[in-house]
């Protein structure tokens, strides 16, 4: 699943024109990377089960955090996200769902250097 995910947003135009390839990343940005940016981690992954054992889909959630210096770039990154996956249906992504998203600024002491993120959640059921 997070090679499938990875994949849609590093082949979205409207991404990549916001957020190089590069700076899309699972787990944490390397320091030094540069911004604007993109990370994402696995929230939830649950294998499904039928009386017989698995079924071979699985259910999970993910959350995409856009990075940037300003609120209205942190924004227009979170959309261009958001409309490549709510909604995808495609390989083995069965179903890709937008169910959340919050608005904050990151920590720090200094101000100048915080940047805005905008956090989403989704939920996919998918099969290997």
């Amino acid at each position: 699943m997070e090679e499938a995910i990875l994949a849609l947003l590093a082949g979205s135009a409207p991404v990549i024109a916001m957020v190089p390839a590069d700076r899309i990343n699972w787990g944490e940005h390397p320091q030094g990377a540069g911004d604007p940016y993109i990370t994402m981690m696995t929230v939830g992954d649950a294998e499904g089960l039928v009386m017989s054992g698995p079924d071979g889909l699985s259910e999970g959630r993910i959350q995409i955090d856009c990075y940037a210096p300003t609120y209205a770039q942190a924004k227009q990154i979170s959309r261009a996200v958001r409309a490549v996956l709510h909604g995808h249906r495609g390989g083995g992504l069965r179903l890709v769902t937008h169910v959340a998203t919050r608005d904050s600024r990151e920590g720090g002491s200094n101000e100048a250097e915080r940047l805005f993120r905008v956090s989403m959640d989704f939920t996919t059921a998918w099969r290997e």
